[in-house]
């Protein structure tokens, strides 16, 4: 049974992280399916921006949205303040004052939460494509052109572009998390070419408004919306040239919480589009669903199983006693990074990736004990960069 248990679990493992991005890789070389991109394609769009007590980063955002090469009178941008308290709302009016694009401010009082705030944007958009930006998203300035030149293709409905982590300083998270979007990118590459993509980070994203539906404000835009475009039969696709950058968090304490706190919202998400894992409705994409999102955010428990038979079976020499070896340099340089971390020095890639492997394995444990007590998050803080 031991033995069993082992075999089940690394092979589960291996599945997660590196046979299903293989398995999608294949398909993508088998049969890829073309976008028909237009790059002078330039409809009206609406940037969407939710914004709670962002003084410090929003100016900065909506000059950069200013200065986007896209036409003034093709673009509007709308902000949501979730009843902010720090001067936020007085930063939009003035630069609303002196700019050349339609910027508007609407106040949401009580705090109602992002969603709830999308919802409200949405329904006050006139653009025809509605793009997606956090109050401390820096796109690069072609990036609304790379993200419309795709809904020139009848079929595709979601678009996300490409989200660089910077960490100034080079430090520890900054170079797990970097080399964590690299491999995810990597995937959205392929998921593109054989359909639609499963995740998407929301920094830097657009729908056709025709497409969007409001969400409750529990549920996590960034992870529904996409999901109802494919409901309504529409591709979900990767942009990589559509470019965000944005500040790493500064420590694993800010980067696990928000961790948790997405991933909770997520596995949330995936109890309310449960019947997208039908491979008998959805085909290829529920086994998408199962594979990139459901496992993933599981993959706790077979590293657990695994770790606890490794050790087990260690005595047994050969294969057991290397994996057995294997996990514990998975720990201690994980352990070795968290330590460099609290001492202020930023650690190599040997021991930033096993730390951020470790990270995100520990927050989607506690992600799924508090959705496992009923626990929800509405409403959220500015991520700390």
């Amino acid at each position: 049974m031991l033995t069993l248990v082992f075999w089940l679990s690394l092979a589960l493992l291996f599945y997660i992280y590196l046979g299903y991005p293989l398995l999608a890789s294949v398909l993508a070389q088998i049969q890829g399916l073309p976008i028909s991109t237009n790059d002078s394609y330039q409809p009206t769009v609406t940037i969407v921006i939710a914004a709670y007590n962002e003084a410090d980063s929003i100016e900065a955002t909506l000059n950069n949205k200013l200065e986007l090469a896209y036409p003034d009178e093709k673009i509007e941008i709308l902000v949501v303040s979730d009843e902010s308290d720090d001067g936020t709302d007085s930063i939009v009016e003035r630069v609303a004052q002196s700019s050349s694009r339609s910027i508007k401010l609407f106040r949401q009082v009580p705090r109602q939460g992002k969603t709830a705030g999308l919802n409200t944007l949405v329904a006050n958009a006139t653009g025809d494509i509605i793009l997606f930006s956090d109050a401390n998203s820096q796109w690069d300035q072609n990036a609304v052109n790379h993200l419309v030149s795709n809904f020139t293709d009848d079929g595709v409905g979601y678009v996300t572009g490409k989200m660089v982590y910077v960490a100034a300083d080079g430090s520890l998270v900054g170079d797990g998390c970097s080399t964590y979007m690299k491999y995810e990118n990597w995937l959205r590459v392929k998921e593109s070419a054989i359909g639609s993509v499963v995740g998407v980070d929301g920094g830097i994203d657009g729908i056709r408004k025709s497409l969007y539906q409001s969400l409750r404000a529990d549920q996590l835009p960034d992870f529904v919306q996409p999901l109802k475009v494919v409901e309504q039969g529409y591709r979900v696709i990767y942009e990589p040239r559509a470019l965000l950058k944005e500040d790493a968090n500064e420590d694993s304490v800010s980067e696990f919480s928000m961790r948790v706190r997405v991933s909770l919202r997520a596995l949330w998400a995936l109890k309310d589009m449960a019947h997208l894992m039908n491979p008998f409705n959805y085909g290829l994409f529920a086994l998408q669903m199962v594979s990139h999102k459901l496992l993933r955010y599981l993959a706790f428990v077979p590293l657990i199983t695994f770790t606890v038979a490794a050790l087990l079976l260690a005595p047994r020499g050969g294969f057991y006693a290397l994996c057995f070896f294997g996990l514990v340099l998975l720990y201690a340089f994980g352990w070795l990074g968290r330590k460099g971390e609290e001492r202020g020095r930023s650690s190599s890639f040997v021991y930033a990736v096993p730390y951020y492997f470790l990270l995100l394995n520990i927050a989607s444990l506690k992600a799924t004990m508090a959705f496992l007590k009923g626990e929800k998050k509405v409403v959220w803080n500015p991520r700390k960069g």
